[in-house]
């Protein structure tokens, strides 16, 4: 069996980028350019992946890890160049070699297979991916001779005019004879317009050596788009985005609206869910079966079960088990878990908690640092005091008790199962089970101090308003 490998180019340092962040390691739908390209590729079941990396290697080498090699160009000087640094991983072995560029997140593992296949019927040295386009402008032309076989690779800046308008392009992507590939790179120049050593030099050399050079066309012009600014970056996002969404429909997620919904290539959805339009889902994020995702909400990273909705809500880093809602307006911060049942209602916020089942938080509560039981019932403007100025502080409330309204839990304190906290105190001790903790001034009723107070006159002033118009 014919070994493979591959050479991802990925030592460009993209300055039309104009950005601080290596070019290939820009996101498209939550993944590194250069990680789409290597996940596409080992798909083939690659023997040995090089990626050649220059301009920030460090940071490349630290996103990729040890799924490939890595070879160093510390010069720029051209693709051939680039290639021929590989040389001491892979220029001795027997095999096949495709050849990419990590700034062309587009190109699916179907396509490199077709490519491979396509050279090995062609019994060619090397075999070219081109694409057909109206607006070959940028891009390097294939030039064929009278009965289609390619000449050479012509590049923009090096086309004539004739050249230049030739319709059918270079997408970047070859496969090559391996031991060929390497030995002709010793053969090209660089006495072109940039000065480089370009790699589609090489096909001129096997021509006049009297090598096949094939070229396989694609049907799909848009997956080899390359990102060299951020308009590219974007339209490759848009394309990248329709495919997910394409494909979570035919998986029987419903999307109403497709165009403004934005989710990540490794975000899995469970069939019947409905996505509804202004969503956002990010990350690694998994949500079930049979959920309501609501407009505008926003999910980083977290678990949904199933049969769960989320209102309008920001979760990152959470989860949320089956039979859960949340919403309108609520926030689950990193290490919330939101236990089968339970009810989180509108402006709330939970950090670092675990809301047990079916205990309801309905209105805008912040629990912070809490374990919370099953069955509790947490009044509306609970705040679950748990910073000191210092140190974070915990606090534990059981089964089935009862938080009124309006109580501030200062921990670290302890409530029993079964304790009830009066509506507006303070909860600085524990309460033990079975008890009321009430800690708040004693009501006193002062007589007709209202009529001290500003409001009075105001209050007259409106019953005399009210009598006047009712006379009219």
């Amino acid at each position: 069996m014919t070994a493979k490998y591959a050479i991802i180019l990925a030592a460009g340092q993209g300055t039309r980028m104009k950005s601080k962040l290596y070019k290939v390691l820009h996101p498209v739908c939550g993944r590194p350019m250069v990680d789409h390209v290597l996940t596409q590729i080992e798909a083939n079941n690659m023997d040995e992946i090089v990626t050649i990396v220059g301009h920030g290697s460090e940071a490349v080498e630290q996103t990729l890890g040890d799924r490939t090699e890595y070879a160093l160009q510390a010069e720029q000087l051209g693709t051939g160049h680039a290639v021929l640094q590989a040389e001491e991983l892979l220029g001795a072995k027997d095999g096949i070699t495709l050849i990419a560029c990590g700034d062309t997140p587009l190109f699916t593992a179907q396509t490199f297979a077709e490519l491979f296949e396509y050279h090995k019927q062609k019994g060619a040295v090397a075999t070219v991916l081109t694409a057909r386009t109206d607006n070959p402008f940028g891009y390097g032309r294939i030039i064929r001779n009278e009965i289609g076989i390619v000449n050479k690779i012509v590049e923009q800046k090096d086309a004539t005019q004739e050249e230049a308008a030739v319709k059918e392009i270079n997408t970047g992507v070859y496969v090559f004879d391996n031991k060929e590939l390497f030995a002709a790179l010793h053969k090209i120049k660089n006495d072109n317009a940039q000065g480089e050593y370009y790699l589609t030099d090489v096909m001129e050399v096997f021509q006049k050596e009297g090598k096949i050079v094939a070229a396989y066309k694609m049907d799909d012009f848009e997956e080899s788009m390359g990102v060299n600014d951020r308009l590219a970056l974007s339209k490759a996002t848009k394309v990248m985005r329709r495919r997910i969404n394409e494909e979570h429909m035919r998986n029987g997620v419903t999307l109403i609206d497709p165009e403004s919904t934005y989710i990540d290539i490794d975000v899995k959805i469970g069939n019947d869910t409905v996505i509804e339009p202004g969503v956002q889902l990010k990350g690694k994020t998994v949500i079930g079966t049979d959920c309501k995702i609501g407009a505008h909400s926003e999910i980083i990273d977290s678990q949904i079960g199933n049969n769960v909705t989320v209102t309008s809500s920001y979760i990152e880093d959470a989860v949320m088990h089956d039979n859960t809602d949340i919403g309108p307006y609520s926030h689950l911060r990193p290490q919330a878990e939101i236990k089968s049942g339970a009810h989180i209602g509108n402006f709330v916020e939970v950090k670092k908690a675990t809301v047990g089942e079916n205990t309801k938080v309905g209105h805008l509560t912040y629990v912070g640092d809490a374990t919370l039981g099953h069955d509790i019932n947490v009044g509306c403007g609970t705040v679950f005091v748990n910073y000191d100025g210092v140190n974070k502080h915990h606090t534990n409330v059981g089964d089935y008790s009862f938080i009124g309204s309006g109580s501030n839990i200062v921990a670290p304190v302890n409530i029993a199962d079964h304790a009830y906290v009066a509506a507006g105190s303070t909860i600085t001790d524990d309460i033990d089970a079975h008890d009321m903790g009430i800690a708040r001034g004693r009501q006193v009723n002062k007589k007709g101090y209202f009529d001290r107070y500003p409001v009075a006159q105001a209050a007259a002033e409106a019953e005399k308003n009210k009598a006047k118009n009712e006379r009219k």
